[in-house]
């Protein structure tokens, strides 16, 4: 049913959880994988005294995060004995969920997975929800993994 399974990863549970989820799937389909992480650059600007100069530490720290992320799909991909493939995306001015969506058609996804935290309340408000923009964008189904707490 599932040929092109594409998977948000970002070194969190959740993701951890949600390409689980795209590879079990991948091997009962015989699919392949792609696990793809957003890059958002959020420009910042430090005063130095005689103007302001944009601050690339921020956007350092992320790809970093990033490169970690796929690296670890990779290997969890070569041990399950996967095929699949890794692709960090710059999100300049898109938000998460319309780089997914443009990722997810590009790679002609059957399936997009993807971690949830599960926010409700003022955090949800506060910290927005990149599973819901996507679900509302997207035309792809979508499979919602959500991390669980342990008490």
């Amino acid at each position: 049913m599932y040929e092109r399974i594409m998977v948000a990863v970002d070194g969190s549970q959740a993701a951890r959880l949600a390409l689980d989820e795209a590879m079990k799937l991948a091997q009962a389909m015989r699919a392949e994988v792609l696990a793809v992480c957003v890059v958002a650059h959020a420009p910042q600007l430090v005063d130095i005294g005689g103007g302001f100069v944009e601050d690339n530490r921020a956007s350092s720290a992320m790809t970093d995060a990033a490169t970690k992320a796929l690296e670890e799909a990779r290997e969890r991909f070569a041990q399950k004995q996967v095929l699949g493939a890794v692709r960090a995306i710059d999100s300049y001015g898109e938000s998460t969920a319309q780089v997914l969506v443009r990722a997810a058609t590009e790679f002609d996804a059957n399936l997009i997975v993807m971690g949830t935290h599960g926010r409700t309340g003022v955090k949800r408000l506060l910290l927005g929800s990149v599973a819901e923009s996507l679900l509302r964008e997207t035309s792809v189904p979508l499979l919602l993994v959500k991390e669980t707490s342990v008490a």
